[in-house]
């Protein structure tokens, strides 16, 4: 059985690493892949660009996007993600440093399952994610996957 993966689409290295590091210290053992784009993001979930051709990558069992992305925005992968069968039931956090309340109503109008503001300081985005990791990844009920 393959590692359930966590996809995180996130175009900032602090904000990078700072995920990364509070998944790891919340002892969560998923596989996570980085895209940096919204167009890279897209191109993982369907095999296109430069995953074209290869075995299909796992979908992952969450997905945490970012809404200010170079490339493709947020919102347009999120649109993209809800229009098509094979991703439109996969969670999809938004962790974002916007608060404008436009972005917020847009994210839950486009499908968003939860939409978190990243803390400014450091223990707050690691709580943050370590809250996120706990619920989405052990308490949640996710839909049934075809086989």
């Amino acid at each position: 059985m393959s590692k359930k993966v966590i996809l995180l689409v996130e175009d900032n290295p602090d904000d990078e690493e700072l995920t990364l590091l509070s998944l790891r210290e919340s002892n969560v053992i998923n596989q996570v892949v980085v895209a940096h784009d919204g167009v890279e993001a897209l191109d993982y979930l369907f095999g296109t660009g430069p995953y074209a051709g290869r075995e299909p990558p796992p979908l992952p069992v969450l997905i945490l996007l970012d809404l200010k992305l170079p490339k493709l925005g947020g919102l347009e992968v999120l649109k993209r993600l809800r229009a098509d069968p094979r991703t439109q039931l996969i969670p999809v956090v938004i962790l974002t440093s916007s608060s404008e309340e436009e972005d917020v109503l847009n994210s839950y109008r486009l499908g968003a399952n939860s939409y978190v503001r990243k803390p400014v300081e450091f223990q707050g985005s690691a709580d943050a994610v370590r809250q996120l990791g706990l619920y989405w990844l052990l308490l949640n009920q996710a839909p049934p996957r075809k086989a």
